[in-house]
């Protein structure tokens, strides 16, 4: 594969940091060295994650997020060959 995760990205198309081209992909985000699938954006040089909490939207219809610190470790998923 020849992107590269970059150090920062979001899934909210508004923000400076959203890239579509690397979205396409299947990304996984380790977090504390725990698999994470409700990940809203990550920072990998300043080591935090925002992650969705529960259904709730904020005013703007987005979803409410929290932010935790700690290691975050993204990667692309490899996708399973049929048999």
């Amino acid at each position: 594969m020849d992107l590269e995760l970059p150090d920062r990205l979001s899934t909210d198309p508004n923000s400076p940091y959203y890239n579509e081209a690397v979205l396409q992909h299947d990304i996984g985000v380790r977090f504390k060295g725990v698999e994470k699938n409700n990940v809203e954006e990550y920072c990998v040089s300043e080591g935090w994650v925002r992650l969705a909490v529960g259904t709730a939207k904020d005013r703007h219809g987005n979803p409410m997020t929290v932010k935790l610190k700690g290691p975050v470790e993204p990667y692309f998923r490899e996708t399973k060959p049929a048999s």
